[in-house]
């Protein structure tokens, strides 16, 4: 597989990004230290009511997490992106999003006025600040994926995070199919009962790479992946003059 680097940087805790990436991006995020969450949402920058759907992309692949060999999918039936590379065996899919009245609880006030770049800064309000370069706000705030997390089920229904799930350099890499606008941040997962703000940072790279070939381990994951792929390719077709 092609992979030519395109940008890196490192990225501390308790920090956010977002950017454009085109068709054939590889966007590769290395767990520097363990113990890192990620924390990430997906749009269509030609038609931002267009974004990951959370539904879809499990009940079709029938799993309640993704891993390598798993495909994003959009509310239109379209794969967004593909799980290339998981090093962790399991990406938490339905927990969501730590906020202001979560961190206050579990790790008392934050400051920025006292705290300055050591702040402890919440999963919501990172998103709002990248979502509004955007045009976009709190209602366009989607179910999230937490890259590097794990939960748990007991029998009741109730979940669990899994402490030391992900270990030092952990690598999760997306190969982006269509131009997608990724939003992402790291700050920390909402159920980690650590009693210290978790502040773990990440590494991460874009490369352009090669396509998904005909028989790529997430086209041939399931029947329905084929289908989203082929979605995908039509809608490609249209807009590819424009990227």
């Amino acid at each position: 597989m092609k992979k030519e680097l395109v940008y890196q940087e490192d990225m501390p805790g308790a920090a956010h990004f977002s950017a454009i990436l085109p068709k054939d991006s590889l966007l590769e995020i290395t767990n520097v230290d363990g113990g890192a969450n990620v924390g990430m949402l997906f749009f269509n920058p030609l038609n931002l009511c267009e974004r990951y759907n959370a539904p879809d992309t499990l009940k079709c692949q029938h799993t309640f997490k993704l891993t390598t060999g798993n495909c994003i999918y959009s509310d239109m039936g379209r794969v967004m992106c593909s799980v290339v590379r998981d090093d962790t065996g399991w990406i938490d899919t339905v927990t969501g999003n730590c906020d202001k009245q979560m961190v206050l609880k579990k790790w008392g006030e934050r400051d920025y006025q006292k705290d300055r770049n050591n702040w402890k800064q919440n999963g919501f309000d990172s998103f709002l600040t990248e979502l509004a370069k955007y045009g976009l706000s709190a209602k366009d705030i989607h179910m999230n994926l937490n890259l590097f997390s794990r939960v748990s089920v007991d029998e009741d229904g109730n979940l669990s995070y899994v402490e030391n799930h992900s270990k030092k350099g952990d690598v999760i890499a997306l190969r982006f199919e269509m131009p997608t606008l990724v939003v992402f941040h790291t700050c920390p997962h909402p159920l980690n009962p650590s009693k210290e703000y978790p502040r773990f940072g990440v590494h991460y790279a874009v490369y352009a790479t090669d396509p998904a070939s005909e028989f790529d381990v997430c086209r041939v994951h399931c029947e329905e992946n084929k289908r989203g792929f082929e979605n995908t390719r039509r809608y490609m077709f249209g807009i590819k003059d424009l990227f």
